[in-house]
């Protein structure tokens, strides 16, 4: 069993998220190493200083949920060469109210798979200047950027490609292992 719980936060919401099933598949791949829990995103409200007084219910959820787990995993798409509107609005949420930054401190990765060929090369060093402000411990290697293909994920959810099945291994081997040096 494992002692550490991850929350894993995917950037994208849409049905047949390719990040999605890539999250999925890492459920099956880290083996007692760790245990990833989905944190939910898709029902936040558009951020607002006008909302901070009265923070809605999904709001407090996620702040719930970030400060529970032991760790983070960021999966993403990359949209415009930069991050998806959903994964902005969630950081923006739980840094917020000033002084009650929730992400701060927590040891994390970031991942992502795209269609593109420059996968999510963009959108994860964008990633990596805004949660290194907000104070989240990011592991830097292995790096993971998915050239996606549909074959690369076995309808039954396990990842059929052996070079990914061992860069994600190694991924989440090294997450692991963070996690416990700074849980």
């Amino acid at each position: 069993m494992a002692k550490h719980v991850v929350g894993v936060v995917v950037g994208s919401a849409h049905r047949g998220s390719i990040n999605q099933k890539v999250a999925t598949a890492l459920e099956k791949l880290a083996d007692g190493q760790v245990r990833f829990k989905q944190i939910q995103i898709d029902d936040l409200p558009m951020f607002s200083q006008d909302l901070e007084g009265a923070v809605p219910e999904s709001v407090e959820r996620l702040r719930r949920e970030v400060k529970g787990v032991d760790g983070l995993l960021f999966v993403t798409p990359e949209y415009n060469r930069s991050l998806p509107p959903l994964l902005t609005n969630a950081i923006a949420w739980a840094s917020r109210p000033y002084g009650h930054n929730v992400w701060a401190g927590k040891p994390a990765a970031i991942m992502g798979a795209s269609i593109g060929p420059i996968r999510t090369a963009n959108a994860q060093a964008h990633l990596k200047t805004i949660l290194g402000y907000l104070d989240v411990r990011l592991i830097g290697q292995p790096e993971v950027y998915i050239h996606f293909q549909p074959e690369l994920v076995a309808d039954d959810g396990t990842i059929a490609d052996a070079g990914l099945r061992g860069v994600l291994e190694a991924k989440i081997a090294a997450l692991a292992g963070w996690v416990a040096k700074l849980a």
